[in-house]
């Protein structure tokens, strides 16, 4: 029996943001994956020299054109398919600023706030399990100080 690609594959370290607005709205993208349209919280990969927070930040603007202000991480979350093996760090956060006229990701058809029922009876489904297991720990008030993620320790190396 051969191993699955995700088995084979390192895990993809993502962030994703949960924002909400003063009238109780989430920050939610309809975004086009491998043909199929999804919904999703602004999510995306870490990049070389990044920090996790600063992560959650650029993705939400090139996804929303919306800058944040992140605020504590909701949780660190693990999840397998067939195909990959993602490891998210979610993160609680309010809106700052509206650049409406920014060019957002290629992928990106949608940006909307929904309320918790808006989003569980919209027609689009959610690219993953981990879209409203975020959402409900962040309605649950799950919070954990940003101290929690620890950032760029020196040295590097052992």
């Amino acid at each position: 029996m051969s191993a699955s690609p995700a088995a084979l594959q390192p895990p993809r370290l993502t962030v994703a943001s949960l924002v909400r607005d003063g009238q109780g709205r989430m920050l939610f993208v309809e975004e086009e994956i491998e043909g199929r349209l999804v919904l999703n919280q602004p999510a995306g990969r870490l990049e070389r020299g990044e920090s996790l927070v600063a992560a959650a930040e650029r993705e939400t603007l090139e996804e929303t054109g919306w800058e944040i202000a992140v605020e504590a991480l909701v949780g660190v979350y693990q999840w397998r398919d067939a195909r990959r093996h993602t490891v998210r760090f979610a993160f609680a956060a309010r809106p700052r600023r509206h650049h409406p006229g920014r060019r957002l990701d290629a992928a990106i058809r949608r940006v909307l706030w929904l309320d918790d029922a808006a989003f569980r009876s919209h027609p689009v489904p959610p690219r993953s399990p981990l879209v409203a297991r975020c959402l409900e720990d962040f309605l649950a008030g799950h919070r954990l100080p940003l101290e929690a993620v620890l950032r760029d320790l020196p040295g590097g190396g052992r």
